[in-house]
């Protein structure tokens, strides 16, 4: 036995050092008989050996760089086959397989699909060209693979000629999903568009905008590219640098790419994440340089590499950063486990990547575990000479276990789907056919079924979506150092159909919120308060940050524009954080300016009330009497008191009711007041007025019943149409920023200014006739105090127009209160104060005896007044008639003048009988 297995072992060194392929067969990596063969791509090798730039004869060149991973893909796909073969799914069907190596190069997975196609059981594997491939009957029924995005479009474009279907298990390209260029394909993994999708969002939940992005140059890459830009820029992540590696590791300007982008990396001080879409052996080399220039970020993993154990080993790996990684939805491989656990190596077994493995495991044994999977590629490039071990079997089952650190659970859980829904559709297909026979039915029939086909893999059922794909979702994992080691821990599950993520404990939320603490942003956030203001830089990332004006606020960072409060209910100063609610204004019973201005008014009703009692207390005195009478202070004093009082409908809250009220009660007893002072200055204007002619007109003026009631009646009319066609309202005045003003809008200027105006209209006219009879008796005298109530009235409104016009805000009201309580206190001190006094200071001369001599003090001065006035218009007159006049003509000059006199006194008399006749006893009177 143990000669048996050397020579295996010298077998497999003389081939892998003779020529890549000499026979079709030769190209084979494993093999098995059955009814229905499945075909395998897989990824073995990293790439073809070849000694000249580029290919000068057409030959498969033989493949280098032996992927321990991919290895045991392939090894899922067998085991998966044979779990089918040991089942009952398929009863008296077998499932063979032959799986090939693509060595990363289109190239050779194309010369492997040529095989597919060839006709099946034909000696010369010839493949035929139809105009009809529908009875055509290929090699294989089905193909899974074949990793990388890029060998697998190139391999499904030529699948479709014979619409054989292709099961992908780790392509994840958007593109796949388009069935009209890729009808054959279908794969067990979501598309790139979803883990895109998972990426952003967590970048934008994280807090980052300014990312990196590293691809490699083929149809995966860009694709990936563009499908990330988009999505970023949709999310307001922006991209600081894009870089793009050669696609296979080949190409020779590989190395220095790698050298570029760190340098980027390293100039782009503020970008911390980093997104990468790379294969395996890129990140490997990526990585080996970013440890050595200390390069320490946080990169966000694709599936390609997320948990390639060749990552996760490089020595010294935590010196990177941390790395966040997107894989396939893990599900139960503990079956496969078992089956690496009981692997063995058999001479009959058409498996020549298991006995590949079995010799650079032989060359490495000297090698720990740790370092294993390096050696077996540096053995397998070449670079390292082959040790033939005696001992090969016993270390290849010591070693069974290291195999398992390499498995990817996601991978592999990718590849039982895929075998799976073959078997599953197979035998949809051979319920009503004899499917041990190799024409059953045609790869086209099985497309059909595969698409619709539902299968069960443990406790679940899957289902390809109407583009292929089967929607399992995501595991995000996180790189976590564990005594020593880096493992790869679970950190939350990613849901594709409602875009969140599902974190299993508070641990993992810890975790994900540790996230934020990494800075990535081309500018410094803006707090709450702030908007960003973007600069002429091309990325919205990369902005200044201005504080919210006046009016506006922001309540989360970084926000792209400040919000406007309602300026209706709200205001906010600068840099706000949020709206305050208006302050809702008025003149308010507690403001200390309404409680001064109706404590005046208070003090002006009592006034008015004392005014009142005085007058009552001397109602029978020439001073009461010779103001008109009783009736008409009353009235008067009424008028005052309702002004007073109306001042307290501009004080409080505005409501309909007072807003209408207190300018027609004002208007009304204001003109009321007005219209008996003119009717007293009228009358007083008639009992001292010595021109006929005057007196005449005056006579048939003087009405007092009539001119109170025309004057106030019209005031009446003008109010009442007033609140009929534009009545005085409550408005909520919200021109200020921070405050409502309540508010009693007047309706109609032009009616407010038509009350007002008749007011001042009437005061001018008493005005006219008061100061006409400012000259009268010094203690009877009302002429002239009403002459200066009336300029008080007159220079209080003059000022209030200007002042109100320009005054703004609660206190508004307060102006018009002022205004009238100068007016009111202006006339009610002029006519009632100069009596008052009389009344109580001085009483002796509110004595009849003492009136009566007043009255004819005064009427005799004026009587001589005109005697005299008219002597010297006399006397002129005879200086131009005569220069000599004789004795007898100055007698009777002096005759005339005695007569004239007399005449103006008995007028005088006459005139101011009716004005004391209350005052004054009758046989008094008449003996005047």
């Amino acid at each position: 036995m143990a000669l048996l297995i050397i020579l295996i072992t010298c077998f497999v060194i003389i081939l892998a050092t003779s020529q890549p392929c000499q026979t079709p067969d030769d190209f084979v990596a494993a093999t098995s008989p059955g009814h229905i063969i499945i075909g395998g791509l897989f990824p073995i090798h990293e790439k073809m050996l070849s000694s000249e730039d580029y290919p000068r004869r057409p030959e498969i060149q033989k493949c280098v760089g032996f992927d321990i991973s991919v290895f045991l893909q392939t090894l899922a796909m067998i085991h998966s086959i044979e779990m089918i073969n040991n089942s009952t799914l398929l009863s008296g069907v077998k499932l063979g397989y032959e799986i090939y190596d693509t060595c990363t190069e289109v190239t050779a997975a194309m010369a492997a699909t040529l095989r597919f196609l060839s006709k099946f059981n034909c000696s010369r594997e010839t493949v035929e060209f139809k105009c009809d491939y529908s009875s055509y009957m290929p090699r294989v029924k089905a193909i899974i693979g074949s990793g990388y995005s890029e060998i697998t479009m190139a391999v499904s474009r030529m699948l479709n000629l014979q619409l054989i279907p292709q099961v992908g298990y780790e392509s994840t390209a958007e593109i796949l999903s388009d069935k009209i260029r890729f009808p054959s394909f279908l794969r067990t993994v979501p598309s790139d568009f979803h883990q895109i999708k998972a990426m952003v969002h967590l970048i934008q939940k994280s807090g980052w905008n300014w990312v990196g992005i590293i691809t490699t140059d083929d149809d995966y890459g860009r694709l990936a590219l563009n499908t990330f830009t988009l999505q970023a820029e949709a999310k307001k992540v922006c991209i600081a640098f894009k870089e793009v590696l050669p696609a296979f590791l080949s190409d020779d300007t590989i190395e220095v790419r790698i050298n570029q982008t760190l340098e980027q990396i390293t100039l782009e001080a503020q970008v911390n994440v980093i997104v990468v879409f790379l294969r395996q052996f890129h990140v490997f080399d990526l990585f080996n340089k970013a440890i050595e220039m200390n390069i320490n970020k946080m990169w966000i993993a694709s599936d390609n590499w997320s948990t390639a154990t060749k990552i996760t080993t490089i020595p010294n790996v935590k010196k990177i950063g941390k790395v966040v990684e997107f894989t396939f939805r893990r599900g139960n491989i503990s079956s496969f486990h078992s089956f690496l656990q009981n692997l063995h190596l058999l001479p009959s077994d058409s498996n020549k990547l298991l006995h590949e493995y079995v010799m650079h495991l032989s060359a490495c044994a000297h090698i720990k575990d740790t370092d294993l999977s390096q050696c077996i590629f540096n053995y397998s490039q070449g670079t390292l000479a082959y040790k033939a071990n005696k001992t090969i079997e016993r270390n290849f089952f010591m070693r069974n276990g290291f195999l398992w650190d390499y498995a990817e659970p996601g991978l592999i859980h990718s590849i039982q789907l895929a075998v799976f829904s073959l078997g599953y559709a197979i035998q949809d297909l051979c319920r009503a056919r004899d499917c041990q026979k190799p024409n059953a039915f045609q790869p086209w029939e099985l497309l059909d079924v595969l698409k619709n086909v539902t299968f069960t893999v443990g406790r679940n059922s899957f289902h390809f979506d109407a583009h292929g794909d089967l929607n399992t979702g995501y595991d995000v994992v996180l790189w976590k150092e564990i005594n020593g080691h880096m493992t790869v821990t679970k950190m939350a599950e990613y849901d594709l159909q409602n875009d969140v993520f599902i974190i299993p404990d508070q641990e993992t939320k810890n975790e994900f919120k540790n996230l934020k603490n990494i800075q990535s942003k081309c500018s410094k956030e803006c707090s709450p308060g702030q908007m960003k203001k973007t600069t002429r830089s091309q990325h919205i990332c990369c902005y200044e940050c201005e504080n919210c004006p006046e009016n506006h606020y922001s309540n989360k960072t970084d926000m792209p524009h400040c919000l406007l409060c309602n300026n209706k209910t709200h205001w906010a100063p600068v840099r706000s954080t949020m709206c305050f609610e208006k302050e809702v204004e008025y003149l308010n019973w507690n403001d200390s300016l309404a409680i001064l201005l109706l404590i005046l008014s208070l003090l002006g009703i009592i006034f008015v009330l004392v005014v009142g009692i005085i007058f009552t207390r001397n109602l029978n005195t020439p001073v009461v009497k010779s103001s008109g009478g009783l009736r008409v202070c009353y009235v008067i004093l009424l008028c005052h008191f309702l002004n007073f009082a109306s001042t307290s409908f501009f004080v409080g809250e505005p409501q309909d009711f007072t807003c209408k009220t207190r300018q027609t009660l004002f208007g009304v007893s204001f003109t009321l007041c007005i219209s008996c002072i003119l009717t007293k200055s009228l009358k007083i204007l008639l009992a001292f007025s010595f021109d006929p002619k005057l007196q005449k007109f005056l006579k048939c003026l003087y009405k007092p019943i009539l001119i109170i009631f025309t004057c106030t009646g019209i005031q009446v009319i003008i109010c009442t149409l007033w609140l009929i066609f534009a009545a005085p309202t409550v408005e909520v005045n919200i021109s200020l920023p921070r405050v409502i003003i309540l508010e009693c809008e007047e309706g109609s200027i032009l009616a407010f200014g038509t009350m007002l105006g008749y007011i001042a209209i009437l005061a001018l006219i008493c005005f006219i006739f008061a100061f006409k009879g400012r000259k009268l008796p010094e203690n009877y005298n009302e002429a002239k105090f009403i002459t200066f109530g009336m300029l008080i009235y007159f220079i209080a409104w003059i000022t209030f127009i200007p002042i109100y016009a320009t005054t703004f805000g609660k206190y508004l009201p307060a102006v018009e209160i002022i205004v009238i309580l100068i007016s009111n206190y202006g006339i009610l001190c002029c006519t009632f104060v100069p009596k008052c006094y009389v009344i109580i200071c001085k009483q002796e001369i509110n004595t009849k005896s003492a009136f009566l001599k007043m009255i004819y003090s005064y009427s005799s001065h004026s009587v001589s007044s005109i005697v005299m006035s008219h002597a010297s218009l006399e006397s002129m007159h005879s200086n131009v008639t005569m220069t000599n006049p004789s004795s007898s003509d100055k007698s009777a000059t002096w005759q005339k003048s005695k007569d004239l006199q007399a005449q103006a006194f008995a007028h005088i008399c006459k005139e101011n009988a009716t004005s004391v006749s209350k005052t004054l006893p009758r046989k008094r009177i008449s003996s005047i």
